[in-house]
């Protein structure tokens, strides 16, 4: 007699789909000298709880990526196409109203330069608590006591009193935990720091990356990371992703990136700055050359005009053949798997701070 054959298990639970989801992502600037390929294809995905670093010269795209999110291009003079989600929810090509719900409540940013972003016509108090009303329809007074719970919640000493200020009363590290403050007052799911810590001294850099990562653990929304600091990315960040000409060139996990890099252009970053275990009085090795014209980007590898390797793959394809970034961990290069910067010894790995 056969046995009856057991019932189906249950079906394996499906990974949720990234919070933040980007799908060959395009943006093009019109200017009187041309078109701009401010970004060209690119792709990422991130979860809540996880924070992702995107480092990359000036111009790689960086910034423009971050205010594609938010929608905040003048769509005069901007081209966007590709797929923008944000949880679910598509961003590019939304109507005004639709971004404006998003923004704040759904998603935040904090500007690299606070003082510029700050209003100096207004408090720190009303600028934070303008964006709460807006979203909750809370009241004057309600508000008010938020943006004092905020700024409180960012470490701004006596904030009963400093909500009344306006930010030129505000040292820099204090404007910038007023940004935060703002950006987080109506708890959005997704944080983007657009280069959070420059013109910071390293104390208040460090107390600055401490509060972002605590206020993460508090409300488990995810973080995009905008810098080029890699030091900042290896205390910070969980994953990276490499830009270069507004392409992304190498991901995966920061770990995996600043221990293991397999881009000649991640080469050249690590290999830029400088490193306790190295003679301090070795000069640094810059990349050679410079960023390519985004208005006529370099055909094939949009890097190999700069690169010192481009003789090491067979024929001509670096500078006829683009290569694409495989899914997960890799970089977008034609040199075989596993080729190594032959000087490139003792990258600065190590794991995450959770101090």
């Amino acid at each position: 007699m056969n046995a009856t054959p057991p019932p189906p298990g249950p079906a394996e639970a499906q990974p949720p789909p990234p919070f933040l989801s980007i799908r060959d992502l395009r943006v093009r600037f019109r200017t009187e000298d041309g078109v701009v390929k401010a970004v060209d294809g690119l792709s990422l995905g991130l979860e809540r709880g996880r924070t992702l670093g995107i480092v990359g010269e000036s111009g790689s795209g960086k910034s423009v990526t971050a205010l594609t999110v938010l929608g905040l291009h003048d769509p005069r003079t901007t081209e966007v196409t590709g797929q923008v989600l944000l949880d679910g929810q598509e961003v590019t090509g939304a109507s005004e109203s639709a971004l404006e719900r998003l923004r704040g409540a759904k998603a935040a940013m904090v500007f690299q330069d606070s003082l510029t972003a700050l209003s100096p016509y207004y408090t720190v108090g009303r600028q934070i608590a303008e964006p709460y009303r807006k979203h909750t329809g809370a009241s004057r007074r309600a508000a008010r006591l938020r943006a004092v719970e905020m700024l409180d919640r960012v470490g701004i000493p006596h904030p009963a009193r400093r909500v009344d200020d306006y930010p030129h009363q505000f040292s820099g590290g204090m404007r910038q935990r007023a940004m935060i403050a703002m950006a987080l007052v109506c708890d959005p799911e997704l944080l983007i720091a657009d280069e959070p810590t420059t013109a910071l001294d390293v104390t208040v850099q460090a107390q600055i990356l401490d509060l972002l990562k605590e206020l993460q653990r508090e409300t488990g929304s995810a973080i995009v990371l905008i810098t080029h600091d890699l030091g900042v990315v290896a205390r910070t960040a969980d994953d990276l992703l490499v830009m270069y000409a507004g392409r992304a060139v190498e991901r995966g996990s920061v770990r995996e990136v600043l221990s293991d890099p397999r881009h000649p252009y991640t080469w050249g970053l690590l290999g830029s700055m400088p490193r306790l275990s190295s003679d301090p009085d070795a000069p640094l090795v810059p990349v050679p050359g410079a960023p390519p014209s985004l208005l006529a980007p370099p055909p094939g590898c949009p890097f190999h005009p700069r690169c010192a390797w481009t003789g090491e793959v067979p024929g001509d394809r670096c500078a006829g053949e683009r290569p694409d970034l495989p899914a997960g961990r890799g970089a977008a290069c034609h040199l075989p798997p596993g080729r190594r910067h032959p000087d490139f010894i003792d990258a600065p790995a190590g794991p995450r701070s959770e101090a």
